[in-house]
């Protein structure tokens, strides 16, 4: 999501690697505990101080707290983007309400590594074509992880999550893209949610990218809020984002982050629609 500064590709070990999913575990139920809160009438302020506790209490350090572009710090421990905030939302005051969808992007460091993940959830009566929206995205993600395997390119992973989310009638957004996630939350190489096959890096074993379509229920253009953060939709139509981390290995990519907490909530949850 936000622009690298490293200019090399570098590669994990395989003890690197149980660093960064023993990170994504502690990531996924911070996720979890932030999904408890969600419901009508709660902050995002609220929801962002349950996951400062939660990361704190893990002995870990929140990725995205102070986050320095260009001297300006990113304010919060999560990105919580509501509606038509695509990613970058800083969080405030703002009441969730039923209907609305909203993104949690957050990230851990610990042991030396990072680990970085997102999900949007839907709130009570979402209407079905947003619902569609969050689906496609989350679908897309996996294709695009179905790509993330040795000899591929980076080329190939944006191919297969463009063209699954545009035969559905979506948009992929071009300014902001995934990123190799390691010892700094962004590395190289720049993981675009669209392009060409056989374009971009060559895919090597025990890379580690994270992938994270964010897709337009209107069309792909963007701005940015004076805040120097926040990301909305010119149209002001919904966009949805999910995230995983994940390693490249030679038949299929192993995914460091997990889900599995999280919709552990949502099979229970009276608020939240299960996609």
């Amino acid at each position: 999501k936000f622009l690298s500064a490293i200019r090399m590709i570098y590669l994990k070990t395989n003890s690197d690697l149980e660093v960064i999913r023993a990170n994504g575990i502690i990531l996924g139920q911070t996720h979890a505990e932030v999904a408890k809160m969600i419901k009508p009438g709660v902050t995002t302020k609220e929801l962002d101080k349950v996951a400062y506790e939660f990361i704190k209490d893990n002995n870990s350090i929140l990725s995205f707290l102070n986050y320095n572009v260009s001297g300006n710090k990113f304010p919060a421990s999560l990105c919580i983007s509501v509606n038509d905030v695509v990613v970058h939302g800083i969080p405030n005051n703002y009441q969730l309400k039923d209907g609305d969808i909203v993104s949690i992007d957050c990230g851990v460091f610990k042991n030396g590594f990072h680990a970085d993940s997102a999900y949007t959830y839907a709130i009570g009566n979402v209407n079905e074509e947003t619902l569609r929206l969050l689906k496609t995205t989350k679908e897309s993600l996996y294709e695009g992880i179905e790509q993330a395997v040795l000899g591929k390119r980076i080329g190939d992973i944006g191919f297969a999550i463009q063209t699954y989310s545009e035969k559905l009638g979506f948009t992929i957004v071009r300014e902001l893209v995934g990123h190799g996630v390691g010892k700094s939350l962004h590395e190289k190489p720049e993981v675009a949610n669209y392009g060409r096959r056989g374009d971009g890096a060559k895919l090597k074993e025990n890379m580690v990218i994270a992938i994270e379509p964010m897709v337009n229920q209107g069309k792909k253009a963007i701005h940015q809020e004076n805040d120097g953060w926040t990301i909305r939709t010119q149209d002001r139509k919904p966009s949805a984002h999910f995230e995983h981390t994940v390693a490249i290995k030679k038949d299929k990519a192993d995914i460091l982050t997990t889900f599995k907490f999280i919709e552990e909530v949502i099979a229970k949850s009276e608020y939240i629609v299960n996609i």
